[in-house]
């Protein structure tokens, strides 16, 4: 998956909603699908920095970009309804979503995590992107070939001390892709859920859990987005209810 060749063409006439397009894998995947063909949906809390994503699209001549700002933290279900009727008025359709926005406080003992916390990161990492996918449903059953990608992540899948709510609430992702395709499997076979793995990856997120240790030690961002687009492209129509590792930390 990660010696992926995608066709130029692969995300032709697609529409993709990326969460936490901003910075880092978000903001490189949404790169990535722009510039493979797809309309972007470009979603964050911090709109300059969605504006910039926005810029470098328009700047490299891909398919206009749109920008829709989100709190998922204090979002409700009439939010996310909201969204998804914005992207059905103002595009038409959507044809995949890449779950990657995500909330971490520090590795600390859980001894020194608060419920307030915890609740926090239930709601942005797990919560989230099930009311999301819930919410765009009918727009993702008219697709042909509709994918939703969930982001998981090493300590979920390995629990390891100190990454206490962080850990628990991407964790919760792996059973949301199973039970997801369950419920798809038979009446809608076009649509497809995985949870991706990324790993230890030189991005913004790496240098604040490792602050101590040397970006180029470690695969950088482009480097992983050839299994992005593999998941998100016709190539994987039959690739369901996986969870995906591409590094192991």
């Amino acid at each position: 998956m990660k010696n992926y060749q995608a066709p130029s063409d692969l995300l032709k006439d697609r529409v993709i909603l990326v969460t936490g397009a901003g910075q880092g894998l978000g903001r490189e995947a949404a790169l990535a699908y722009a510039a493979h063909g797809a309309t972007v949906i470009l979603h964050g809390r911090d709109v300059p920095k969605l504006e910039q994503v926005y810029d470098e699209i328009e700047a490299a001549g891909y398919a206009q970009a749109a920008i829709i700002p989100l709190d998922l933290n204090v979002a409700d279900d009439q939010a996310y309804e909201g969204l998804a009727g914005s992207i059905g008025m103002q595009l038409k359709r959507l044809d995949g979503i890449l779950h990657n926005a995500a909330m971490f406080y520090s590795a600390c003992p859980l001894e020194l995590q608060t419920m307030e916390q915890w609740l926090t990161l239930m709601r942005v990492n797990l919560i989230a992107p099930f009311a999301l996918t819930r919410a765009c449903l009918p727009l993702l059953k008219q697709s042909p070939s509709a994918s939703v990608i969930l982001t998981g992540e090493s300590h979920g899948h390995h629990p390891a001390a100190y990454w206490g709510g962080y850990a628990v609430s991407k964790a919760g992702v792996e059973p949301l892709t199973q039970i997801w395709t369950q419920e798809w499997e038979i009446l809608y076979p076009n649509m497809r859920i995985n949870t991706l793995i990324p790993g230890p990856v030189a991005s913004p997120k790496r240098r604040r859990t490792h602050p101590g240790e040397d970006p180029d030690t470690l695969p950088q961002m482009p480097d992983l987005m050839p299994a992005y687009l593999y998941l998100m492209g016709a190539d994987s129509a039959n690739v369901k209810g996986r969870v995906i590792e591409l590094n192991n930390d």
